[in-house]
């Protein structure tokens, strides 16, 4: 979604075993900056990567976790909270 906006680099995966994609070590380590939805996944990323997240910016952005990949409710909603901090 934010892989347009200039001098940015974006990637994306989830915490969950069923995710399509999941959370590594190396994208922690990768990432300036880490959005999630919920402050129960901000608890779950410290619990399973705490010592890969030494010095990382998490943002919690305060969004239900039950929307549809790319529902445009959703997309509203990250643009709206996420560009600020690029």
């Amino acid at each position: 979604m934010f892989a347009d906006y200039l001098d940015v680099e974006t990637d994306s995966a989830g915490l969950s075993a069923d995710a399509d994609v999941q959370l590594s070590a190396e994208q922690i380590l990768w990432a300036d900056i880490i959005f999630v939805m919920e402050a129960k996944h901000k608890k779950k990323l410290q619990h399973k990567f705490k010592r890969h997240l030494n010095g990382k910016r998490v943002i919690v952005l305060g969004i239900p976790d039950n929307y549809s990949f790319m529902q445009s409710e959703l997309v509203k909603l990250l643009e709206n909270k996420v560009a600020k901090f690029l």
